[in-house]
C-alpha cells in the first residue's frame, strides 16, 4: 500500500499536470467557471481525504448507526455552504433514514435536485472495510457506489461557492440511506425523494459514470427493477405414470415449460428477465426473505410443487405492462395435471425512460464538455447500467444519471474508484449546475 505522504505527492503532481494540459481549453469558460475548475484542482487532496474518511466508516444498509455516522460527516460539509440540513428517520421502514439538505437561492433560476446515497452493500461483518490506494485507483467499500458520488457533490458545491454561483442557486440534496436495499413500504421509503422531485426542475443522479470502450457516457435513462414469482402445484403420483392423463406432467415440467417459454417468447429491445432462484419436488418452500428455497423429493415421485423467482427490467411502464400480460398468458397455459400462478412484487424501481427533456440536459452537459475541453459524452444504452433512485422521480422531472466518478468492481470486494475522475466529474457538475441554476424557470421544458 502506498504511504499517505506519497499518495498526496502523486495527487498534487497529477493535479498540476492536469491544470497545465487543460489550461488552453478553459478560455471558453466564463471567469466564474474557471474559478470552479481551479478550486476543484486545488482541493483535490481535501476531497480525497474526505472520501477516505467516509469509506473507512462502514455504512452497510443494515448498519443504521454507520449510515447515520456518514450522514453526520456529510452534514458537516454541507451546513458551512449555507444548506439547511435535516435527518429524516426511517424507523418505519426498518432503515436508518435519509439526509436532506436545502439551499435557498434567489428563486428565479431552475431548481436542482441532487441525488446520491449513504449506504453500501458491505455490511458490518464484511471483511471489506478499508480504503487502499492502487496507483490512480482508490479501493474500498463504497469508494465509488456511492460515497465517491457524494464526494463529487461536495466538491462541486464548494467550487460553486468559491466562484460565487452557489448563493443564487436553489438546490436540494437527497442522500438516501437505503438505496442498496430499499425499505418497505416503498411509498414511505421514497416519499421524501418523490416530493423533492415534484418541486424540482432538473434532477442529477450522482451514481457512477459509465465508460463504454474507454469513452465517458451520458445516462439519460435507467431501466426498472422488479421481481416476479411463479408457483406451481400438480398431481403427485408414482413416476411410472408421468405424462399419462391420470398423473399428468408434474410441477417441475410445468415450471420448466413456463421458464423456457419466457426465454423464447418475451424478448424485445431493452427488456431482460432473469431467473434467480428455482426449486421443486415433493416439498418446495421459500424462506421469509424469498432469497432461499428448501426442497425435498425422490426420483420416483412426480413432484407436486415447484417455485421460481426472477427479476424484470424494462425501459418504460408500457413495456412492463405488456410483458407482465404476456407472462400471465404463458403461465395460464398449464400442462395436464398442473396449475401455475404468477405474482409481481410492487416495491421495485420504476423505469427512467430516455425522454427529450433528459436528452436536452445531456446536450447542455456536452456544451460544458466542449467549453472545458472534456470528452463529448454519447448517450449510454440503458441496458448497460442498473436501476437507481433517480427513477423514482423520473415521471416528475427531467434528469440525468451517472454524474458520479468512474469505477470498477462495484458491489464486490474489488470495488475501486478512478481517483482522477472525481475531479473531472466535479468540474462537469459544478459548471452544469451553475448554468442550469442561472436559467429562468419559465424556460423549463417538460417531458
Amino acid at each position: 500500500m502506498i504511504s499517505a505522504r506519497r499518495m498526496v505527492f502523486r495527487s498534487l503532481i497529477s493535479a498540476l499536470a492536469l491544470a497545465f494540459t487543460t489550461a488552453p481549453a478553459l478560455a471558453a469558460l466564463s471567469p466564474a467557471e474557471q474559478v470552479m475548475v481551479r478550486t476543484i484542482d486545488a482541493e483535490h487532496d481535501r476531497t480525497l481525504s474526505m472520501l477516505i474518511k467516509w469509506v473507512n466508516q462502514n455504512s452497510g444498509t443494515l448498519n443504521p448507526e454507520g449510515v447515520r455516522a456518514v450522514g453526520r460527516m456529510i452534514r458537516a460539509e454541507l451546513e458551512p455552504l449555507g444548506f439547511t440540513v435535516e435527518w429524516v428517520d426511517m424507523a418505519a421502514t426498518h432503515r436508518a433514514g435519509h439526509l436532506i439538505a436545502r439551499h435557498k437561492g434567489n428563486g428565479r433560476g431552475k431548481r436542482l435536485l441532487l441525488i446520491g446515497h449513504l449506504d453500501t452493500v458491505f455490511e458490518a461483518d464484511s471483511p471489506f472495510q478499508h480504503w487502499q490506494v492502487e496507483g490512480n485507483w482508490g479501493h474500498g467499500p463504497g469508494a465509488a457506489d456511492d460515497k465517491g458520488g457524494d464526494a463529487v457533490i461536495v466538491a462541486a458545491l464548494r467550487a460553486m461557492k468559491d466562484a460565487g454561483t452557489l448563493p443564487d442557486a436553489d438546490i436540494t440534496v437527497v442522500l438516501t440511506g437505503d438505496e442498496e436495499d430499499v425499505g418497505e413500504p416503498v411509498e414511505v421509503a421514497r416519499g421524501d425523494l418523490i416530493a423533492a422531485g415534484r418541486d424540482a426542475d432538473v434532477a442529477l443522479d450522482f451514481e457512477g459514470l459509465i465508460r463504454d470502450q474507454g469513452r465517458d457516457m451520458g445516462s439519460t435513462a435507467r431501466r426498472s427493477a422488479g421481481s416476479w414469482t411463479v408457483k406451481v402445484t400438480a398431481t403427485s403420483a408414482h413416476s411410472s405414470g408421468v405424462f399419462t392423463p391420470e398423473s399428468g406432467y408434474g410441477a417441475i415440467y410445468e415450471l420448466a415449460r413456463i421458464i423456457d417459454t419466457f426465454r423464447r417468447e418475451l424478448r424485445e429491445d431493452k427488456l431482460t428477465y432473469n431467473v434467480g432462484l428455482i426449486g421443486g419436488g415433493t416439498t418446495a418452500a421459500l424462506d421469509a426473505g424469498q432469497i432461499r428455497v428448501e426442497a425435498t423429493g425422490k426420483t420416483n415421485i412426480i413432484p407436486p410443487v415447484a417455485v421460481a423467482r426472477g427479476d424484470l427490467r424494462a425501459i418504460s411502464v408500457e413495456q412492463i405492462d405488456r410483458t407482465r400480460a404476456r407472462m400471465r398468458a404463458i403461465v395460464a397455459q398449464s400442462l395436464p395435471g398442473a396449475h401455475a400462478t404468477i405474482s409481481f412484487d410492487e416495491d421495485g424501481y420504476p423505469p427512467m425512460p430516455p425522454t427529450a427533456g433528459n436528452r436536452a440536459i445531456l446536450e447542455q452537459l456536452n456544451r460544458v464538455n466542449r467549453d472545458a475541453g472534456f470528452p463529448i459524452m454519447a448517450e449510454l444504452d440503458p441496458v448497460k447500467r442498473g436501476a437507481g433512485d433517480i427513477s423514482f422521480v423520473a415521471s416528475e422531472v427531467d434528469g440525468l444519471a451517472g454524474m458520479g466518478p468512474a469505477s470498477e468492481g462495484d458491489h464486490t470486494p474489488a470495488e475501486k474508484v478512478d481517483i482522477p475522475s472525481i475531479a473531472q466529474q466535479a468540474k462537469r457538475a459544478a459548471i452544469l449546475m451553475s448554468r442550469l441554476a442561472a436559467e429562468p424557470r419559465q424556460g423549463v421544458a417538460r417531458k
